[in-house]
């Protein structure tokens, strides 16, 4: 089922949060001239979300797509900065793990809560390389599916280079709802 998502074709907002480490993780989609996966999960420690969590760590360096395109992963949850760094060290993550426990990244990112109010949003955000969100997948159930929207967002970007202003412009963004 698809929808369309208010940040698709818009410039991803950039954020201020607490890392692992309790120290403050400049987000800045577009600021490193490399495309972004953002992704925002309900609850450190699930099954859900610790599949997702390692899905994203593993892609990093197993698929190809991923290596190519030097992708920057960032997962975002609502959890406090002493429970993502327990769950990151434990299953040894290697990207940014930030706390949104404040509901600020959720509100910038209009993401709101699923399956009738009972669970936190699990949203990806395909940010390209000029800091524009092309892509959205939105799904509280599919876990799995997160990576591999992210891996067919990126074949496609690493099949036309990094985007242009014009061809940035020209791109269609699609946004993927799945619950």
């Amino acid at each position: 089922m698809s929808s369309k998502h208010s940040l698709l074709g818009q410039p991803a907002p950039a954020l201020s949060l607490p890392d692992a480490d309790g120290s403050t993780y400049e987000l800045k989609p577009g600021g490193q001239g490399k495309p972004m996966a953002i992704f925002f999960y309900p609850k450190a420690g699930t099954f859900g979300c610790t599949r997702e969590v390692c899905g994203f760590r593993d892609a990093l360096t197993e698929k190809v797509e991923f290596k190519d395109s030097g992708i920057t992963v960032i997962g975002i949850s609502p959890d406090p900065v002493p429970a993502i760094k327990a769950f990151a060290t434990k299953h040894n993550v290697t990207y940014p793990m930030l706390s949104d426990e404040s509901g600020e990244a959720r509100k910038a990112y209009s993401i709101s809560r699923r399956m009738m109010g009972l669970s936190e949003g699990r949203v990806t955000f395909f940010v390209d390389s000029e800091g524009v969100v092309r892509d959205v997948f939105d799904s509280v159930i599919n876990f799995n599916g997160h990576i591999s929207a992210i891996s067919k967002a990126l074949e496609v970007y690493n099949s036309q280079g990094k985007p242009t202003d014009a061809a940035a412009a020209a791109a269609e963004p699609t946004t993927t709802t799945n619950d």
